[in-house]
């Protein structure tokens, strides 16, 4: 059995901790069991290992979200990078794919699918493992996962059984499915057995490869990647499930809940506050999440979500944030913080004049024994100033060590690449007519790459 976590959509609903590169599956705002702070992803992948899922296990991410992927669970981790965003069945089509051409899996292996972030107990994963038994015992096209509610939300998908049909403790028929239904009408699914469906399917590879052939897609990975731009923005759900009707669903009993929003992730919190600020001892089930410099003081909130990064702050009721989508769609600004491989990127300010140049102002860390890549940019020049620890510093070839109160003149075309000594932070001001994340062209992503480079050219001089 083969498991792919999908962890490639934009954050929105947890702005403005959340954004396009660390979307809410990446905000270390959980506990672990040895009382440290972790994401959403890092508990899942503890879990999967826990539970002895993880050496079968790969995550389906976004080009954008590679180096958090890295960061949070290790470079060992098996990644499958879509070159853009095109919804869920594109996603899960590319997978298909690489383990069809790459990894060479037969056709009757069966694949699951779940997402990065459930918020569950082990208990959940023990119960993933029945879905390929269950599939095979069934001659099912799909086996999903359902979770018992305890509620009647109406947040939620829910998965209708059928009745009068078959169906054993471990599973039971499909007959259809309901989206985010009124709470009267999900008292009355709930009443006649139905589950909340938490977007754990399961399926064999060639049922999938089978679909990409009726949709006219390649099966080949390496085609697949390569004609990924044109590939329909769908949902698995719309493109294969609701299109299927073999189905069986495997209830689960215990614990899970969908950290999606300010109100549920906060109560799952160990603390009150993270970062700087007080909170007074008047206020009610409020929390504070500061990830400024500058400190937050709330006196006698009641019922208030507070969270302040360099891409905004929010001060919401809980149970109103929820519709915090409809109240920032129509900012553009880029993401302002960006967690990378080799450290941090906070952007400081951003400016435009007379409706040509651009000037980009960001603070960088690079952790100890980490590098950029290196690189060019075409259109922008940028200006370092180093304002702590020492680095080895490659300009075109030429190899130089730096430390705090240096500065550094890197022009439009000038290769060039950092590694850190100690950790290193510099503040970077990019100027140029376009300012973009296109206007990069890396050279080698590693420092042995760089080395191995220039040893062998005459032209590496080193101070």
């Amino acid at each position: 059995m083969k498991l792919v976590l999908l962890s490639g959509g934009s954050g929105k609903r947890l702005w403005p901790l959340s954004n396009d590169t660390r979307s809410k599956q990446f905000l270390k705002v959980l506990e672990s069991q040895n009382l440290q702070q972790e994401s959403m992803v890092q508990r899942v992948w503890g879990q999967l290992e826990a539970t002895g899922l993880a050496e079968d296990a790969m995550v389906a991410t976004s080009k954008m979200q590679r180096d958090m992927i890295f960061s949070h669970v290790g470079e060992e981790v098996p990644l499958i990078i879509e070159p853009e965003r095109r919804d869920t069945y594109p996603a899960i089509a590319l997978a298909t794919a690489y383990l069809s051409s790459i990894q060479q899996v037969d056709r009757d292996e069966v694949v699951v699918v779940l997402p990065v972030d459930p918020y569950v107990d082990n208990a959940f994963f023990e119960r993933v493992k029945l879905l390929e038994e269950v599939l095979h015992s069934t001659n099912s096209d799909l086996a999903l996962m359902g979770v018992a509610p305890t509620y009647p939300s109406s947040k939620y998908g829910y998965i209708v059984p059928k009745h009068g049909e078959e169906t054993e403790a471990t599973w039971l028929a499909v007959d259809r499915f309901t989206e985010k239904p009124t709470e009267e009408a999900a008292k009355d699914l709930i009443s006649s057995g139905a589950l909340w469906n938490c977007g754990v399917f399961a399926f064999k590879l060639g049922y999938l490869l089978d679909t990409l052939v009726e949709n006219g897609l390649p099966t080949d990975y390496d085609e697949l990647l390569r004609d990924y731009h044109t590939l329909p923005k769908i949902s698995f759900d719309y493109a294969v499930v609701e299109k299927t009707t073999r189905i069986v669903a495997i209830p689960y009993q215990g614990y899970w809940k969908d950290l999606g929003t300010w109100n549920t992730l906060t109560e799952e919190m160990a603390t009150m506050q993270l970062g700087k600020g007080t909170i007074s001892e008047d206020s009610v089930n409020t929390h504070l999440i500061n990830e400024l410099d500058l400190p937050v003081t709330i006196i006698g909130g009641k019922n208030l979500i507070v969270a302040a990064s360099p891409d905004g702050i929010l001060v919401s009721d809980k149970e109103a944030s929820p519709k915090i989508k409809d109240y920032i769609h129509g900012y553009a600004q880029p993401p302002m913080y960006e967690e990378r491989l080799w450290g941090w990127s906070r952007t400081l300010d951003f400016a435009k004049y007379d409706g040509q140049k651009e000037m980009v102002t960001k603070r960088i860390c690079i952790f100890e024994g980490r590098n950029s890549s290196y690189h060019k940019h075409a259109l922008r020049d940028e200006v370092w100033t180093i304002v702590r620890g020492e680095g080895d510093l490659v300009i075109d070839g030429r190899i130089s060590r730096v430390k705090a109160g240096d500065i550094v003149h890197l022009p439009a075309g000038k290769e060039h690449g950092i590694r850190a000594l100690s950790e290193l932070e510099f503040i970077e001001v990019q100027t140029g007519a376009e300012i973009t994340e296109d206007d990069f062209d890396r050279i080698f992503y590693t420092w042995d790459e760089v080395v191995e480079h220039f040893q062998n050219t005459s032209s590496r001089i080193i101070y």
